[in-house]
């Protein structure tokens, strides 16, 4: 009989990493170290052009490097790229600064409205890496949609209120403070973790 089954290829109660992994994250990450430099050196207008490119090839890349694309890596990079492109043609930053608001206000309503609808699109996404009960992945989804809510109001009040190196600086914060965010949750997908028993 089994109770909590452990995720694939575990059987000490923790989740193992889905392959790959580190790649990803450098591949999701390359797009944003790219602009920041673009816009240190060249300004918004630049940057936004080498956003656009840059975010293009490393959905190419995840292509041929993972052997997949994300639903979720997939419509942040349309997002980016045509907001990048609108800021690059027009000459107007106000696009390429929304796009955070855009992706993250996103996934919190399609978080919710799933919830709501009695599906977690977040088991969909994770569940290759996390195995938890019903229970878990709701508290976990709330938490996210939590997360996903602020970042895109605080993304509003900073490129509206203050300037673009602010906002440069906010954007990059954003990286140490999602990976915090991700660390903190792990008592609750300890507690919630499903753990197969083993055999005799």
């Amino acid at each position: 009989m089994t109770e909590r089954p452990a995720a694939d290829g575990a059987d000490d109660g923790k989740a193992t990493p889905p392959a790959g992994g580190g790649a990803k994250v450098l591949i999701e990450l390359a797009p944003l170290i790219l602009f920041i430099a673009a816009w240190a050196l060249y300004g918004m207008k630049t940057a936004a052009g080498v956003l656009a490119v840059s975010t293009v090839a490393a959905l190419i890349i995840a292509r041929l490097v993972l052997g997949h694309v994300t639903t979720m890596m997939t419509f942040t990079a349309v997002v980016a790229v045509a907001t990048a492109t609108l800021t690059y043609l027009l000459d107007d930053p106000r696009f390429v600064k929304m796009k955070p608001t855009v992706v993250n206000a996103m996934f919190a309503a399609v978080l919710a409205a799933g919830l709501i609808s009695g599906k977690t699109y977040l088991k969909t996404m994770l569940g290759e890496a996390l195995r938890l009960d019903e229970t878990g992945w709701r508290k976990l989804t709330l938490r996210w949609i939590g997360f996903f809510s602020t970042v895109a109001v605080l993304n509003e009040v900073v490129w509206r209120t203050m300037s673009d190196g602010q906002w440069i600086s906010f954007k990059a914060l954003l990286i140490p403070a999602s990976i915090a965010f991700m660390v903190a949750q792990m008592p609750l997908i300890s507690r919630y973790a499903i753990i197969e028993k083993k055999e005799p």
